[in-house]
């Protein structure tokens, strides 16, 4: 993920945790309570940081990715020396197609972020058209999200462009990326979060949004900003978190009613 606030992880367990930092800097979307009746959804949702809206789950139940994670490879070991081996195969890809798409998906501002995903289930997800789904996905990135935090902030390990002196895809989140623990890759988890999530709303397209959560945290690879060791595990804090959000009954309330939503525009055309 990228930036957030000037709080430190201490003091940010009372406010969700150094997620907010990173994803403040990515995401601009304007402030206050978001508050859909009119698109169909009919709750208040607090925003916890701007742009960042309150998720389904408390912190005490996100699942705890230091305890979940073995540490980040020593750098004297063979795992770590893959993970170099990963990252200088990578920096070819600058300036080609692929990195162009790792810009892209370096992005968490909505709509922007799903709409590689939308594009691929046929659908424009957007507040107007389909609201719960849109809402689903947004208060979904900060419980996916946060859940790499743990780990983050206790082992503080430092992202390959701060050891190859190599640029990343997007130099205005550099000095960001740079407080920011790169084990393991919270970018990752939400891209693999929402493919799982997608995966059961659109079972029919589970093929091409796995194959895109995949590449979502490739992305992270090619950008220069996490290790294969971050992404790898990055894959495992989003499968956990998308499990304990199915234990939660507001979350399967709005999954069904974005269920119900998709059926009645699939049944409108």
């Amino acid at each position: 993920m990228n930036n957030l606030i000037a709080l430190t992880y201490r003091e940010k367990k009372k406010h969700y945790g150094l997620l907010f930092v990173v994803i403040l800097w990515i995401i601009t979307i304007a402030g206050g309570i978001v508050y859909a009746q009119e698109a169909g959804y009919i709750k208040n949702i607090k925003e916890i940081a701007p742009g960042l809206l309150e998720g389904y789950l408390a912190h005490e139940v996100l699942p705890n990715s230091l305890k979940l994670l073995p540490p980040p490879p020593a750098e004297n070991s063979a795992a770590f020396a893959l993970d170099e081996a990963v990252s200088q195969q990578n920096l070819a890809l600058r300036g080609t197609p692929r990195w162009e798409q790792a810009i892209k998906d370096a992005n968490l501002m909505f709509p922007e972020a799903i709409e590689s995903f939308a594009s691929i289930v046929g659908i424009s997800i957007t507040e107007e058209k389909i609201p719960y789904l849109y809402m689903l996905l947004r208060r979904t990135l900060t419980d996916i999200g946060l859940s790499p935090y743990a780990a983050k902030t206790h082992y503080n390990r430092s992202r390959p462009f701060m050891k190859n002196n190599q640029p990343v895809c997007t130099p205005a989140d550099e000095e960001a990326l740079r407080k920011d623990g790169s084990y393991p890759s919270g970018h990752t988890a939400i891209g693999w979060g929402w493919a799982l999530l997608l995966c059961e709303l659109f079972p029919e397209k589970t093929d091409a949004l796995l194959k895109r959560g995949w590449e979502f945290g490739q992305s992270r690879i090619v950008c220069n900003a996490h290790w294969q060791s971050d992404v790898n595990q990055g894959r495992i804090m989003g499968a956990a978190a998308v499990a304990r959000l199915h234990a939660d009954s507001e979350f399967l309330e709005e999954l069904a009613a974005a269920k119900n939503e998709i059926a009645n525009l699939r049944g409108s055309k």
